[in-house]
């Protein structure tokens, strides 16, 4: 069965996934419509459709990665495109490359579009002017993960139905997640109210559209759903936390603070996890926790993007 989903209706896709700037509602909508596509394609005994036939997708990580590069690259293999898989660790990158002319290498190679994951924010946009093709951000600095958000959101209207007035909990280092950031863009605007909770430290000044609490029961109480972040070692300078002792008293998510939201809301998780640190082990492994189903949705969200930003705005081949 051939994968057309009807993009009709709603306004040309834009060019790239960069953040949810220039993203509608409908069409958010109907990239998740597309998404139920995928899932049923991935159901099948041959997960495979041809639906991008003849191109070519470069999955372009500068930083480590398991979930997201693993979840584009059969998210491409799937759709039978080829893939061109690049690693910094192992690239010209290291013999002092710029990133310029790593991409305009790849392209001269006939790459139709770019999955990019970057320690710096506003290289996604950089790459789209470069190369004027499709550019998925997989990840850029702290600013944005588009895609995470898209499979986060998509899991939570599987569990919740809708996401009209419901309370989304973030609970972590919401300073440096760029997770939290792009959730925080995307949920308020499929109807969500979303609260970030977590230590003054490791809170925004602000974050448009959300209310930023460093009360945790505030923050979970009546929640519909709850989702929690690790704590970015990596991008964190020295101080910002008292000692891990303090963080995991005061902000670890336990079975007694998760009853604080409401009954049965379900737990995510983006990964990677610091188990008995932001979240106490055995949640992780309870009916409430969704983690394993956000890493299966990741693929077909990601065959949804890549759909559309391939196929959906208009027929291959036309002017």
């Amino acid at each position: 069965m051939t994968v057309t989903p009807d993009t009709s209706a709603a306004a040309p896709t834009p060019r790239s996934l960069l953040d949810f700037q220039g993203w509608s509602r409908a069409q958010l909508e109907s990239l998740f419509e597309t998404s139920k596509m995928m899932q049923e394609v991935l159901a099948r005994p041959v997960k495979k459709v041809p639906a991008l036939t003849g191109f070519t997708v470069a999955t372009v990580f500068f930083e480590a990665s398991t979930r997201t590069r693993l979840s584009f690259e059969l998210a491409a293999r799937r759709m039978s495109a080829d893939v061109l898989s690049f690693s910094a660790a192992t690239s010209s990158i290291s013999k002092g490359e710029t990133y310029k002319d790593t991409l305009l290498t790849l392209d001269a190679m006939g790459v139709d579009a770019y999955v990019i994951r970057v320690d710096a924010a506003g290289v996604c946009h950089q790459a789209e002017r470069w190369l004027g093709k499709p550019i998925i951000n997989a990840g850029d600095g702290w600013r944005a993960h588009p895609t995470q958000a898209l499979l986060d959101a998509f899991t939570l209207l599987e569990a919740l139905g809708s996401l009209e007035g419901k309370k989304i909990a973030i609970v972590g280092d919401i300073l440096h997640s760029r997770v939290a950031r792009s959730n925080a863009e995307l949920l308020p605007r499929l109807g969500a109210e979303v609260v970030a909770c977590g230590p003054a430290t490791l809170l925004p000044g602000t974050l448009p559209g959300v209310q930023l609490s460093t009360d945790l029961k505030t923050g979970l109480t009546d929640a519909d759903a709850v989702m929690v972040l690790r704590l970015q070692n990596e991008r964190m300078d020295k101080g910002l936390l008292p000692s891990l002792p303090e963080y995991i008293a005061g902000y670890q998510v336990t079975q007694e603070r998760l009853d604080w939201a409401k009954p049965g809301a379900p737990l995510l998780h983006p990964g990677p996890m610091n188990r008995d640190v932001e979240l106490e082990g055995p949640l992780a492994d309870s009916s409430r926790s969704l983690v394993e189903r956000q890493v299966a949705n990741g693929q077909a969200i990601r065959m949804a993007v890549l759909y559309h930003l391939l196929v959906g705005k208009k027929p291959r081949g036309e002017s």
